[in-house]
């Protein structure tokens, strides 16, 4: 028997980390849907993901983590669809198979390309044991955000909307993946001048609750 996700409650539990993009990814899905989940915070920077307690929840020893009634989801997309695949109202991959599958395609460049070789754990692998320094450290990021950010725009321009979202009326994993982003580029003064239409769907998501109370600086363990 299928366990429906219900309106959260202590029977679901999220393990992420204010700063976290994969985390901010699932928190603004979860305001869209009207779902929530209690909350434990696991502190990247102090180490807490590498407890054997959380590697029994995340063998990788990465944030979200999500327990339900059925098991622990990991991965902040297979979080996001299930999600969506249980509350199917509002959707957040369009109705047309082509346009999901674009959106898709949109919502990895982030998640996939830019994100994996920007994470916390390959900066600081960079840094300990590799032993470069704070600014070549920095110009990795800014360099692999141009690449991912600049491949961004052009998929946002060419799905060909004038409108304040990405495939659709409304937004969706596109812009899930896309606003977290955003936000880490600027925490390395990534200059983002060229990406204009990524910066408008930007500002249409953040005028939102859901986009708005996701924000790391309004979660309970945030950190200056």
């Amino acid at each position: 028997m299928t366990i429906e996700p219900d309106t959260g409650g202590t029977d679901t539990v999220f393990h992420g980390y204010f700063r976290s993009s994969a985390a901010y990814r699932c928190r603004i899905a979860f305001n869209l849907k009207g779902f929530a989940p209690a909350q434990r915070f696991v502190h990247l920077r102090k180490g807490e993901q590498k407890s054997a307690a959380y590697k029994a929840l995340s063998p990788a020893g990465l944030v979200p983590a999500l327990e339900t009634p059925r098991g622990v989801l990991t991965q902040s997309l297979a979080i996001i669809e299930w999600l969506d695949e249980t509350m199917p109202d509002p959707a957040l991959l369009p109705a047309d198979a082509w346009t999901r599958a674009k959106a898709r395609a949109f919502a990895q460049t982030i998640a996939c390309d830019i994100h994996p070789v920007n994470n916390l754990r390959i900066l600081g692998y960079l840094k300990t044991p590799l032993g470069h320094d704070q600014a070549t450290v920095d110009t990795w990021y800014r360099h692999w955000i141009a690449e991912g950010l600049s491949a961004a725009e052009a998929l946002a321009q060419d799905a060909g909307g004038h409108g304040s979202f990405l495939f659709g009326d409304a937004p969706g994993l596109a812009e899930i993946c896309l606003v977290p982003q955003l936000y880490n580029a600027r925490r390395f003064a990534c200059p983002m001048e060229a990406y204009p239409r990524l910066l408008a769907v930007e500002t249409a998501c953040n005028a939102l609750p859901a986009f708005a109370d996701a924000a790391p600086d309004r979660q309970p363990d945030a950190e200056g």
